[in-house]
Parts: C-alpha cells; sequence; structure tokens
C-alpha cells in the first residue's frame, strides 16, 4: 500500500512551500530572486525524489532476509527439516526447532516468528502450516513460498491454519495501515498551516492543549471512518482513541520541535520520518523482513511502525505487545516537548520563516500566498486544511481497497470443440457467478492474444484428450493480483475435473520487478511532479500571475524532472529497463499537463485547491489505476473511472512499455493529452477573468493584493523591464 503514502504525502508540503507575504518586505534584488527561484524547484525535486528513490529501491525487488520460521517437532525428522532451512542461500530464513504447535502458535501470536511448519506425527505424511495473517496478509504469503517447498521435497502433504485470520471486513490487511497513516497525517500536517497563519500558537504552552484536543478528534474520526462508515473495524474505539492520542500527539510534538528548528524545511524532516521512511520500516504493507536490514532497525524507533503495530495488536492480538510500541510513541512525545522547551527557553519564540508576530490579530493569510484574513478564517483553514486531507485520505482509500471482491473478472476457455468449450464455459458462469465474465475463444492464438492485450486476464485451454493436461495462460505484467486469483480459481477448477494443470506466463515480471510495483510508482512520481510545482508557485512565485509567465517553467521543469526520474529508476536504481526516450517523453508530457491542471485551481483557488487536486489526480487514480489491486477487485465506480483519469493513463503507459512493447500507449497518451489541452485552455480563461477582477476595480488579484485601477489594461505582451520593479515588490512580499 505504499501508493497511498505516496499519493498524500505531496499535499503535506506545499502549504509551506514559501512565506506569506510580508508586509514592508524590502525588494528583492536579482540574486535574492534567483535564490528563491531554486529553493522553489528544490522543494518538489526533493520530495518526489526521496520519496520515490526509497519505495523503488526498497520495493522493486524485495527479498526475504533471516525470516524467523519455527519447526515444531523432535527427531530426526524435524532436525532435517531445520538444516534444510539453514542450508537455503542468502539467510533467506532463520529457523528454531520448537518442541509443540502450542508453543509455535503462542511464538506467533506474540510476533516472535512469521511462521512455523510442523513435521507430520509418526503414521501420517500430513505437515501442518501455521502463518498469521492479522501480522501482515503479504508476510503470511511469502512464508508459505518459504516453507512448503520443504515440506513438497519431504513428500509431505500440507495442512494449513491461519492462528490470527483477519476480520472479514478487513479481508486486505489494510485498516491498520489506513488508521496509523491518518494518524501521521493528523500529527504533521497542521504545522504546515499553524506556521504560516497561526505562528503565535506555536508557542509549546498554547501549543499543547490545542494538540491534545486535536489528537482526541481525529483519533475519534479515524475510528468512525473505519469502523461504522466503512466497516473495517469492529469496535475498539477506546483503544483506538489511546493509541490516537498518543500518536497523534508524538507526531505533533516532534513536528513542532521541527518546526522551531527549520522552519518551513520541517516539512521535508516529518515527511522523510513519518512517510518515506516510515513506511518501508512500518511492516503494514510489506514484511520488514524483506527490507534492507537498516528498516528493521527503524520499526523499533520510528512513530508510524509503532502506531501501526500497536493497533495490529490492539485489533487482533488481545493487546500483546502493545506496551512496547506505546512507549516508542511516548518518548517521541516526551523528548519533543521537553527540547521545544529548551529550545524556547534559549532563544525565545522565534521560528524560522514564520511571521515575526506574538498575539493573533497581526494580519496574515491563511494559507502561503494567500490574502490576508481574519483570525475565524485562519482558525477554519487550520482545521479544515488537514482535516479534509486526512478524511479523503483514509475514507477513499479504506473504501476502495478494505475488502476486495473479485467481480466480473474476463477469462476465456479454448476447447477441441467450439461445443465443449461453451459447454465448459456455461458451466464455470453457472458455478461462479458474478466473480467471472467467461468467454469463448476460437483457438489457443486467438485465447493468448487476448490475454497480451488485456481483454481476458487469462485463458484456460481444456485438455486434448484422455490423460492430457490443462493449460492455464496468465500475465503477471497485467497485475500481480488478478494473477493469483486465476491461479487459484483454475487450480479449483482443475482438482474438480480431475487433471493436471500447468501455468504457462505470458509477459513474466523481469527480475527488477518482482512485485509488479514499477509502472504505480513511476506513473505516481510523474503526477505528482506535475502538481506540486503549480502548488509551490502558488505560494512562493505568485508573480507569476499569467499562463505566458509560467509555461516556460513548466516546460522546462517537466523535461528536467522526467530526465531525471528515468535516470534515477533505470541508471541509478536498476529497477526500470529500457524504453529511456518513450520514458522521457510520456513522463514529460504527463508532468506538464498535471501542471497545467493543478494551476487552473491553484490560481483560483489558492492552496485549498491541493485537496481537490489530490483527490483527482491520486487518491482516485491508485485504486482505478490497477496498479496495486486489480480492477475487478475494487468497487465498480474506479474501473469506469479508469479510462479517464491521468494516474491509470501513465501507470498503463509504464506497464504497456515495459512488458507489452507499447501496445496502448497511444490512448494513454490521448487521455494525457486531453486533460493538459484543457489545462491550458482553462488557464487561458482564467488569465481573463483576473484581468477582469483586476480592472479598476482594486479587487485582490492572483497573488491576493489589491490591483490599481487600470491594473488590467496593461499590454500584456509588455517585456520584463516593464515588469520589473513590481516583480520585486511581488517577489519580496512572497520570500
Amino acid at each position: 500500500m505504499e501508493p497511498v503514502a505516496a499519493s498524500t504525502a505531496a499535499g503535506t508540503a506545499t502549504s509551506t512551500a514559501a512565506g506569506p507575504p510580508v508586509a514592508g518586505a524590502p525588494i528583492e534584488d536579482r540574486k535574492t530572486r534567483i535564490a528563491r527561484y531554486v529553493f522553489l524547484f528544490l522543494i518538489p525535486f526533493l520530495m518526489v525524489t526521496m520519496m520515490y528513490a526509497t519505495y523503488v529501491g526498497t520495493m522493486h525487488a524485495p527479498h526475504p532476509r533471516d525470516m524467523p520460521v519455527a519447526v515444531v517437532g523432535i527427531g530426526a525428522e524435524a532436525e532435517a527439516v531445520v538444516d534444510s532451512l539453514a542450508a537455503v542461500p542468502d539467510d533467506v530464513v532463520d529457523p528454531r526447532p520448537v518442541g509443540s504447535a502450542a508453543e509455535a502458535v503462542a511464538l506467533l501470536e506474540s510476533r516472535e516468528v512469521v511462521g512455523a511448519l510442523a513435521v507430520p506425527e509418526q503414521g501420517t505424511d500430513a505437515a501442518t502450516l501455521y502463518t498469521a495473517s492479522a501480522a501482515g496478509p503479504s508476510q503470511a504469503t511469502t512464508v508459505q513460498q518459504l516453507l512448503a517447498p520443504i515440506a513438497v521435497q519431504q513428500g509431505w502433504t500440507i495442512e494449513s491454519e491461519d492462528v490470527a485470520p483477519l476480520d472479514p471486513g478487513d479481508s486486505s490487511g489494510t485498516a491498520v495501515l489506513f488508521a496509523a497513516m491518518g494518524m501521521m497525517l493528523a500529527g504533521y500536517v497542521p504545522l504546515s498551516v499553524v506556521l504560516l497563519g497561526l505562528p503565535h500558537l506555536l508557542a509549546v504552552r498554547r501549543f499543547v492543549p490545542v494538540l491534545l484536543g486535536w489528537a482526541a478528534g481525529t483519533s475519534a474520526l479515524i475510528w468512525l471512518i473505519l469502523g461504522p462508515v466503512v466497516g473495517a473495524v469492529d469496535g475498539h474505539f477506546l483503544g483506538f482513541l489511546g493509541v490516537g492520542m498518543l500518536a497523534v500527539g508524538a507526531v505533533g510534538a516532534a513536528q513542532l520541535l521541527f518546526t522551531k528548528l527549520m522552519g518551513p524545511l520541517a516539512v521535508l524532516i516529518g515527511m522523510l520520518l513519518y512517510v518515506v521512511l516510515g513506511m518501508p520500516a512500518s511492516g503494514l504493507a510489506l514484511s520488514v523482513d524483506v527490507m534492507p536490514g537498516f528498516f528493521s532497525f527503524l520499526h523499533g524507533v520510528l512513530p508510524l511502525p509503532a502506531a501501526g503495530e500497536a493497533l495490529r495488536s490492539l485489533v487482533y492480538f488481545d493487546g500483546d505487545g502493545l506496551g512496547r510500541h506505546l512507549l516508542t510513541l511516548a518518548l517521541w512525545l516526551v523528548v519533543a516537548l521537553g527540547l521545544s522547551l529548551l529550545k524556547e527557553r534559549k532563544s525565545g519564540l522565534a521560528v524560522p520563516g514564520a511571521p515575526p508576530v506574538s498575539g493573533p490579530d497581526a494580519p496574515l493569510p491563511a494559507l502561503a500566498g494567500g490574502p490576508v484574513r481574519s483570525l475565524r478564517v485562519r482558525y477554519a483553514a487550520a482545521v479544515a486544511f488537514p482535516l479534509s486531507i486526512l478524511v479523503m485520505v483514509v475514507g477513499l482509500m479504506s473504501f476502495a481497497m478494505h475488502e476486495p471482491t473479485v467481480r466480473d473478472l474476463p477469462v476465456a476457455v479454448v476447447g477441441a470443440t467450439e461445443e465443449q468449450a461453451a459447454q465448459v464455459a456455461d458451466g464455470l458462469q453457472s458455478n461462479l457467478g458474478s466473480m467471472v465474465d467467461v468467454q469463448v475463444a476460437g483457438s489457443v492464438d486467438a485465447a493468448t492474444d487476448a490475454v497480451v492485450e488485456g481483454e481476458v486476464v487469462a485463458a484456460y485451454v481444456l485438455p486434448a484428450g484422455p490423460g492430457e493436461e490443462a493449460v492455464l495462460y496468465t500475465s503477471a505484467g497485467a497485475g500481480v493480483s488478478q494473477q493469483s486469483v486465476v491461479r487459484a480459481v483454475f487450480g479449483q477448477v482443475a482438482a474438480g475435473q480431475q487433471v493436471p494443470l500447468t501455468e504457462t506466463d505470458l509477459t513474466p515480471l523481469t527480475d527488477s520487478d518482482t512485485m509488479g510495483s514499477n509502472s504505480m510508482y513511476v506513473g505516481m512520481s510523474w503526477i505528482m511532479a506535475g502538481f506540486l510545482i503549480m502548488a509551490v508557485f502558488r505560494g512562493g512565485a505568485p508573480e507569476l500571475r499569467r499562463t505566458r509567465q509560467f509555461l516556460p517553467h513548466l516546460a522546462g521543469w517537466s523535461i528536467g524532472m522526467a530526465l531525471w526520474l528515468w535516470l534515477l529508476y533505470d541508471v541509478i536504481i536498476g529497477a526500470v529497463n529500457g524504453n529511456a526516450w518513450q520514458m522521457i517523453g510520456f513522463g514529460a508530457a504527463t508532468i506538464f499537463a498535471m501542471a497545467a491542471v493543478t494551476g487552473v485551481l491553484t490560481r483560483t483557488l489558492g492552496l485549498a485547491a491541493i485537496v481537490p487536486v489530490m483527490v483527482v489526480l491520486m487518491l482516485a487514480g491508485v485504486p482505478a489505476s490497477g496498479g496495486g489491486l486489480s480492477l475487478y477487485m475494487v468497487p465498480e465506480l474506479f474501473r469506469g473511472l479508469s479510462d479517464v483519469l491521468p494516474l491509470p493513463a501513465a501507470v498503463d503507459a509504464a506497464r504497456s512499455l515495459v512488458y507489452f512493447d507499447g501496445a496502448g500507449v497511444g490512448r494513454d497518451l490521448l487521455v494525457i493529452a486531453i486533460w493538459g489541452g484543457a489545462g491550458l485552455l482553462l488557464n487561458l480563461v482564467v488569465d481573463r477573468w483576473l484581468r477582469r477582477r483586476e480592472d479598476g476595480t482594486g479587487l485582490p488579484g492572483p497573488d491576493g493584493r489589491p490591483s490599481p485601477p487600470g491594473a488590467a489594461d496593461e499590454d500584456p505582451d509588455r517585456g520584463d523591464a516593464d515588469r520589473d520593479d513590481a516583480d520585486r515588490l511581488e517577489g519580496a512580499g512572497a520570500r
């Protein structure tokens, strides 16, 4: 679920991309102006780079490292299994012998081991494989893949037992992830708004009571969304409230300290600790045992892993292990507040980058780059901005992914005759119902072509005669989750028909993309690079008031970022190989189009536009893209959005270039072009609207400051020299 984290981080930094207009600021000279622009480009560059370098670097080809497993049994057989596991190359597992199944289950429930294999009792050949899905579905799957072959080598049959199953409403195991991520957002996003609009609240004595109430309210809201609204959590309100208050309080206190030390740049530190490093270290999406060893250390010290594991202990393991995770959060809270008090005692209440005010009534904007607002409006913005991000992330993503249900999965059946295929297809459709949409293919070639072209997910070829085997054609490149579903379905079908089944993967994943997630991260990085730059311009470069002024900046940014991201993914990390010019070209087009679309909203709504932009361009696009869960496993609403939203187009293009020789990229490019063209046209409309708004009215322009009468009558094509004095004044305020 790392895509979820990536899709939310962008909105958490844009509100502090630049300081607010400062009354009486000195005129900005050329050197200062250049430095300001370098800073404006550097912020989104660092955000995109550190997020996707970390995610792609750790997620493109994860492999187990010293996964602790138990072997149940006494005697030569058990010792042989321990020796076999210990001999697996690269120290994949760390086996330990235990004397009884009860001891193994206790170790699983305390999360000291991730799985256990019980050797058959004397006189039987049935081994038992113990897992705990509630400790992580991906972890349970990895354990099965590691331990099952050992049992098969011994000639044993396998019986599986899940000692800690997931709740029916949380079959994807993502409720804890979304809850913990929501608590991180609730803790550190508000500081971005408070820094600029309510700096008087940054005093510890004022901040602590506000943080206490905010932590209680947001924790209750997260439970309300995941529980009664979505149905992913059953009960545990008081536990959620307690863990949430401590988690939100710990992150909020830490972010206060970073803000006191670094001002607006604190958002980068927060994003790095809570999202970029916190998600791979959390074990909430992928097991921490498949991450590089550094993340195992971070698992025990960062707030996101502590909050996630505390919630997991509370919901699924009767509080076992809860105390140590609460202690981690408590240490963050106490240490951060203590250091903040020391900072105030040593250097006073001054905060880098914050307006030099001590009272609440100073004339300040509610969001960066916006007009001066009243105290009431600033308080409302400080609540509404982070709260809307929290609700959208937790609500929308949990609704889409908490309970994947397979619907209308298109599959093809091929038989020796069309009559045979039609008869089997009718039987499958009758037995499986709405889960599948069974079609009949006239030949194996037609069926495999349909799989490669994405018309069907799999093709099931019936045995040619008695004693022959059935063949299942799949495509891992088109989606690992849907491939897993058809494997399970047609494995049971073949077993019911009492025929052997072999599988042919027509587009196997590459060694540098073993999770099939690279295309998702590539597409998301393009989208994020596009909308971040315009959000930053809105806060830090209000002098870029007309489309013709910012288009050259967007063009250079789009080409430069597309080139850098290709270099990062291909040359530096080695996760995406080949198709360099196609990747760079499509990436540049996507970044530019998303920037143009974002500009329409940020120029009219200000930074409040970040919330709808995030929802449309990122959050709704994640389930609609099929990059994580298959489109046939999410609510039908997102299947309809897959053909129109930009993120699905970007993900599909990246996937197609790597696995399908660019098939369908033209369609994806058309989607991006429509978004980009609409964005450019609407920006021209916004130009005219702003010109009329400024013309002789004295109403605020796009930078939030009144324009003199007749300002809009000036020649729109006047040169830079004629605008120099005005731009310097505006730049000084933005600085």
